[in-house]
């Protein structure tokens, strides 16, 4: 079972920056891929970045050139520097692991971090 840990939420004014962490633990096989995805209020979750175990990155258009995933495998953390903050930005930020065990994929969220952008 892998465990996620989240830290680095907050509130923040509008053009400022925060960085998330997402450390993973527990009984790891293999990582695909390590990712942050976001949920507003009245909306769905949608993905906001991606980073594989080869280091393909994947972000939103949304927040392309703002943010920037990146990841220690040493440590299993991935993090998600967030610049340029905007009030869209707005949402619970949800960490989000793939693990290739025995073949097959298992995937595992972690229990999520407001980041609050004022205007």
């Amino acid at each position: 079972q892998v465990r996620l840990v989240e830290s680095g939420g907050g509130l923040v004014q509008a053009g400022g920056s925060l960085r998330l962490s997402c450390a993973a633990s527990g009984s790891i096989f293999s990582i695909n891929y390590m990712g942050w995805y976001r949920q507003a209020p009245g909306k769905q979750r949608e993905l906001v970045a991606k980073i594989t175990s080869s280091g393909t990155l994947n972000y939103a258009d949304s927040v392309k050139g703002r943010f920037t995933i990146s990841r220690d495998n040493a440590k299993n953390t991935v993090y998600l520097q967030m610049n340029s903050l905007k009030p869209e930005d707005t949402a619970v930020y949800y960490c989000n692991v793939e693990e290739q065990k025995w073949g097959l994929p298992y995937a595992f969220w972690g229990q999520g971090t407001q980041v609050t952008v004022s205007s």
